[in-house]
C-alpha cells in the first residue's frame, strides 16, 4: 500500500509581518480541498525578522511542520533550507507577502497525478494591492524551455515542481537574489518537461516595498547575467546560438519591464530600443509599457500614472476566480 502524497511548502520570510500571517493562512486553509490521503508539510525559514515576525510565526507553529529563525543569506538560501528539511515529493514555495488562492494544492497534486511526466507545473495568477484588493488577472500560455530561454516570465507562487527534479536542477542558485526564480525553471526545463494548468492558484501582492521595485536594477543586472549563464551552459549554448536575436530581445525586454517599475523610464525605453532593433513583433507587446515610459520621461508624470494604472487594474470578473468570501488576504469590494 503506497503512502499517502505529501507536498511540502516552504515560505522564506524576512520583515514582513504585516502580510505574513495571510501567506501562513492561505497555507493552512488549503486542507480544507484536500482528500484525506494527501498531506501539507509546511515549513516557514525567517531570516531573523526583528519586525514581530517571529511572533505570528509562533502564534501558528503547531500546525508548521518545521520553522527556524536565524540570519542567512538570502531568499535562495532559505528555500534551499526549508528544501533540505521538508520530505514531499511535490513542493513549491509562497513567498511571505503572495497567498494561495482555494484548491492551488489540491489543484497541483491532481495535475501531477494525472501528467506524471512533468517536472514542473505552473497555473495563472492574479495581482492585488497591498490591501488585498484583486487587480488583475495574469494569464500564461503552456510555456517550455523556448519560451523561458525568451525571458517569458511566470508567477512563482502559481509554481509546483517535483523532488525528483531538485537534484538535476542543483537547487536555487544562491548567487542570484531576484531571478532566482526564473533561473530555477530553466535548471528544471532542461530535463524534464513544464505544463501550465487553465487554473488560478495564487495571489501576488503588489506593494512599496516590493523587490521589482526596491531592486528593479539589480533585476536588470541578474536578467543579463542570466542571459550570459545561458550562452555558456552546455545544453542552452546551442539554443542561445540558433535563436540568438530572440532570446536577447527578450532579456531587453524584460529588463526594461523592470526598470520602469522602477521608475527609471530612460533606461526602460534604451533597453526597448535594443529589444525593438532584435525581435520587433516581440518587443512592441510592451507598447503600451513603451508610451508610460515616454509619458514619464517627458514629464507628463500625472498623465502617464493615471495611463498605467488603467493599463495595471484592467477589471476582470470576480466569477472567473475561486470563492474567496473570507478567504485569508483577500478584501473584496462591496458591492
Amino acid at each position: 500500500m503506497s503512502a499517502p502524497p505529501i507536498i511540502s511548502i516552504i515560505t522564506p520570510s524576512y520583515n514582513q509581518a504585516e502580510y505574513l500571517e495571510d501567506a501562513i493562512c492561505s497555507v493552512l486553509a488549503q486542507a480544507t480541498n484536500l482528500d484525506s490521503k494527501s498531506q501539507i508539510e509546511y515549513l516557514v525559514v525567517d531570516g531573523g525578522s526583528t519586525d514581530g515576525s517571529l511572533d505570528v510565526i509562533q502564534r501558528y507553529a503547531d500546525q508548521i511542520s518545521w520553522w527556524i529563525s536565524e540570519p542567512d543569506c538570502g531568499q535562495a538560501n532559505a528555500i534551499n533550507k526549508g528544501i533540505r528539511h521538508s520530505r514531499g515529493e511535490i513542493l513549491g514555495w509562497l513567498n511571505s507577502d503572495d497567498i494561495y488562492l482555494p484548491g492551488a494544492i489540491s489543484g497541483a497534486i491532481e495535475a501531477f497525478q494525472k501528467t506524471p511526466q512533468a517536472g514542473l507545473i505552473y497555473a495563472d495568477a492574479i495581482s492585488m494591492d497591498v490591501h488585498g484588493k484583486p487587480l488583475n488577472r495574469w494569464r500564461f500560455g503552456n510555456w517550455g524551455l523556448d519560451e523561458l530561454m525568451r525571458f517569458r516570465i511566470i508567477c512563482q507562487p502559481a509554481v509546483f515542481f517535483r523532488r525528483s527534479v531538485i537534484e538535476k536542477a542543483v537547487g536555487l542558485d544562491e548567487q542570484y537574489h531576484t531571478m532566482l526564480d526564473h533561473k530555477f525553471w530553466l535548471q528544471i526545463a532542461r530535463h524534464a518537461p513544464i505544463q501550465h494548468i487553465d487554473a488560478i492558484w495564487a495571489a501576488a501582492r503588489l506593494h512599496p516595498r516590493a523587490k521589482n521595485v526596491t531592486q528593479a536594477e539589480v533585476f536588470s543586472q541578474e536578467t543579463f547575467k542570466l542571459l550570459d549563464w545561458m550562452k555558456h551552459d552546455p545544453i542552452l549554448a546551442p539554443l542561445v546560438q540558433t535563436n540568438r536575436k530572440k532570446i536577447e530581445a527578450g532579456a531587453f525586454r524584460l529588463s526594461a519591464r523592470y526598470l520602469l517599475d522602477g521608475d527609471m523610464p530612460g533606461s526602460a525605453l534604451k533597453n526597448y530600443s535594443c529589444a525593438i532593433l532584435r525581435d520587433p513583433a516581440f518587443a512592441l507587446k510592451h507598447w503600451h509599457r513603451m508610451i508610460y515610459a515616454l509619458l514619464s520621461l517627458i514629464g507628463g508624470k500625472h498623465l502617464s500614472g493615471w495611463y498605467y494604472r488603467i493599463r495595471r487594474e484592467r477589471p476582470f470578473s470576480l466569477a472567473e476566480l475561486p470563492a474567496l468570501d473570507h478567504w485569508p488576504g483577500i478584501h473584496l469590494p462591496t458591492s
